[in-house]
């Protein structure tokens, strides 16, 4: 991909596209927003492919550190307007109503609690186990040691813990 190749980079993509969507839909709470700064990445994708350096990392911690980027850029706009965007519906439309409102409940509870971690925290614990990527990667895109990495999600596990348990809402 790095020549250039365009069949190689819609393939890249392709294959990173959703990950990347959920990464943004799960922070910005909001469809559009999510679809556009997803959009944005895989532009500057195309743009800076050149600079992306195997040596210093792999390919998917590279995009994910491009993502956080713009995403710290779209929460300074948020700030600035004082804008919070509502959620969406989360559960799959053709779940019974039961299923959508334990989904959504479940979904809101769990995000409660993660709002009161610390933002480290919280990028920590969304990065390892909602993206799936490793401590190397978490460490690589948030500029940090793996052994701090290992010690917010520690502290936010725990700290999670204790929120659910007691009813964070």
């Amino acid at each position: 991909a790095q020549q250039y190749d365009s069949q190689a980079l819609s393939e890249l993509c392709e294959l990173f596209f959703e990950d990347v969507y959920s990464y943004f839909y799960y922070r910005a709470r909001d469809a559009a927003d999510a679809q556009d700064l997803t959009n944005d990445v895989f532009v500057r994708l195309v743009e800076s492919i050149r600079s992306f350096d195997p040596a210093r990392g792999g390919f998917r911690a590279w995009l994910f550190s491009i993502a956080h980027h713009r995403l710290v850029d779209y929460r300074r706009r948020q700030a600035v307007r004082g804008h919070q965007p509502l959620e969406e519906g989360l559960a799959n439309p053709e779940d019974g109503p039961a299923v959508q409102v334990e989904a959504q409940l479940t979904v809101e509870r769990l995000q409660n609690a993660l709002d009161l971690l610390t933002e480290e925290q919280r990028q920590v614990i969304v990065l390892k186990f909602i993206e799936g990527l490793s401590n190397a990667e978490v460490a690589q895109i948030l500029g940090k040691s793996e052994g701090a990495i290992n010690a917010l999600q520690y502290r936010g596990l725990r700290a999670l813990r204790q929120r659910l348990r007691t009813g964070a809402s």
